[in-house]
C-alpha cells in the first residue's frame, strides 16, 4: 500500500515538531487572558496549564459515515473536533492512520494527512475551547496501491498551545475506509405470464486498489428484492450467494408488475450497494 510521506513524521509528537508555530506561540503571556482558575467540564485549570494539556473531544470523520472509494474516486473528507486548552491552541494537525503503534514508524502501515493545517476557531463564550475543522483530500488512484488499506483507520490529532507545548492523541476516533462495490441485475423473460417463474441474474464486483480495476466479489450474501409497481418500498424475497467470480443467479415466481433488484449490505472492507431495479411486466 502506498502511503503519503506523513508516515515518516507521524510518530508521537514528532509530527508537530516539523511545523512552524505562529509568532504568538513564542510569547510568555497570552494577551487578554487572566491567570484565574477556569473550569472545562469537570477539570479546573490555569490558563498557563502544565506541558501540553490540550484535550481533544467530539471528533467526527466524514460526518460519521464510512469513506467508500472506487478505483479512481477523488473525495474530500472533513474532520471536525473540539480542542480545549486554557493556554490556547496555536496550531493543530490531523492524520488518519493504520497500524498498531503510532509512536514508531514500524508500527504504522499507512497514514493520510490533511493537505493544509486544521483551522481552529476559539469559542466566543468559552476561553480555551476551539472548534476545529480539517479536510482530507483523498485520491484512490494515488493514495492506495493495495487492498490492505481497506478497513478501520484511527484519527491522530496534535496541537501546540500558545506556549509552544505539544499535545497528541493517536486514537481520538475511528473511521472505515472501504472499497466501492458494483451490482447489476437482469430479470427475464419480460413480459411473463402471472405465476410463471423468472430467472434473475447479476454480478457483484468491487474495486481492486492493486490493479485499478473492478473484480468479482465471490461467496457473498446478496438479497433479491421486489418492489411492486406504484410502490416505493422493496421487500426481500430471498438471500443468495455470489459465485466465486461474483455471478448471481436465482429464480422466483412473478405475480405482479414490478421491479427486481439485488442488494448487498457490504462488509468491513467493502461498501454497500443496490442495483437499479429491473422492471418485469406480468400479463
Amino acid at each position: 500500500m502506498r502511503v503519503r510521506a506523513a508516515a515518516v513524521v507521524l510518530a508521537g509528537a514528532v509530527v508537530l515538531s516539523a511545523l512552524a508555530l505562529p509568532a504568538v506561540a513564542q510569547t510568555s503571556e497570552r494577551p487578554g487572558v487572566s491567570t484565574e482558575l477556569r473550569t472545562f467540564g469537570s477539570k479546573t485549570v490555569l490558563p498557563n496549564d502544565s506541558l501540553g494539556g490540550t484535550e481533544f473531544s467530539n471528533a467526527v470523520v466524514n460526518g460519521g459515515k464510512d469513506i467508500v472509494l472506487g478505483t479512481t474516486t477523488k473525495k474530500s473528507v472533513t474532520v471536525t473536533y473540539t480542542a480545549s486548552n486554557a493556554s490556547g491552541v496555536a496550531l493543530s494537525v490531523a492524520y488518519l492512520w493504520q497500524g498498531t503503534d503510532s509512536s514508531t514508524v514500524e508500527g504504522i502501515t499507512g497514514s493520510l494527512g490533511t493537505d493544509e493545517n486544521v483551522e481552529c476557531t476559539e469559542s466566543t463564550t468559552q476561553i480555551g475551547v476551539y472548534s476545529c475543522k480539517g479536510v482530507f483530500n483523498l485520491d484512490a488512484a494515488s493514495d492506495f496501491q493495495g487492498n490492505g488499506a481497506a478497513g478501520t483507520w484511527k484519527l491522530f490529532l496534535g496541537a501546540y498551545d500558545l506556549y509552544a507545548n505539544a499535545s497528541v492523541d493517536d486514537n481520538v476516533a475511528t473511521t472505515k475506509i472501504k472499497r466501492a462495490a458494483k451490482l447489476t441485475v437482469n430479470a427475464s423473460p419480460e413480459p411473463v405470464k402471472k405465476g410463471k417463474t423468472i430467472t434473475v441474474t447479476g454480478n457483484l464486483s468491487r474495486a481492486n486498489w492493486t490493479t485499478g480495476k473492478y473484480a468479482g466479489y465471490g461467496t457473498q450474501p446478496v438479497k433479491l428484492q421486489f418492489r411492486k409497481k406504484g410502490s416505493t418500498t422493496y421487500t426481500t424475497l430471498k438471500t443468495v450467494k455470489s459465485s466465486s467470480t461474483g455471478v448471481l443467479k436465482t429464480t422466483t415466481k412473478a405475480n405482479l408488475d414490478g421491479y427486481y433488484r439485488f442488494a448487498f449490505a457490504g462488509t468491513t472492507s467493502t461498501g454497500s450497494v443496490s442495483a437499479a431495479g429491473d422492471f418485469v411486466d406480468v400479463k
